[in-house]
């Protein structure tokens, strides 16, 4: 295997290439988790934006937000990079788009919205969360395409599936912070 092919790709944010050693890599899927209103939303469409505006393709699978939130989101950042949209959280037609469409950046916010009728559970369960992310990460595998998935924190702060989902992805990112401070 030729390794000297591999690069990655700058994100755009200093900080957040640093930590994924300099950017994503095609076919790596990154997991982001943290608390509700810590930023993860906000970063990954700035990095969609930016990385539309740098000639990728971008598929935003969007199922906690409308995507009435995100416009306004999107507008208070300033995003004019072209993204696209879905609020259609059905793992065979993510799947199926990511076919058609061959984005460079798949972002699916959040993991634990994502459901495939094939598995007899809720939307959310342990069961779905495992199923359909190992589904969407083998296919971001098979076409070489960046998959970001954004993961909620449990009630006893783990990543919620319990930890079923560190176990599928390249790189697992936890966002912390104290809702009294700065950073």
């Amino acid at each position: 295997i030729d390794a000297s092919d591999m690069q990655r790709t700058p994100t755009g944010h200093e900080e957040l290439d640093r930590v994924l050693g300099g950017g994503l890599v095609a076919g790596g899927v990154t997991l982001i988790g943290g608390e509700p209103g810590i930023g993860k939303s906000t970063l990954l469409l700035q990095v969609a934006d930016l990385m539309a505006r740098a000639g990728g393709k971008v598929l935003y699978v969007a199922g906690e937000e409308s995507l009435e939130q995100i416009r306004l989101r999107a507008d208070r950042l300033g995003v004019v990079g072209e993204i696209e949209l879905t609020r259609d959280t059905r793992a065979e037609m993510i799947a199926a788009h990511m076919e058609a469409e061959r984005p460079t950046l798949c972002i699916i916010d959040s993991i634990q919205t994502v459901a495939d009728p094939d598995l007899a559970s809720s939307p959310g369960s342990v069961v779905q969360v495992r199923g359909c992310a190992y589904r969407l990460v083998q296919e971001a595998k098979r076409r070489g395409i960046t998959m970001v998935l954004v993961g909620h924190v449990t009630k006893d702060g783990g990543l919620a599936g319990p930890r079923v989902l560190e176990h599928l992805v390249d790189t697992v990112l936890s966002f912390e912070g104290e809702r009294h401070h700065a950073l």
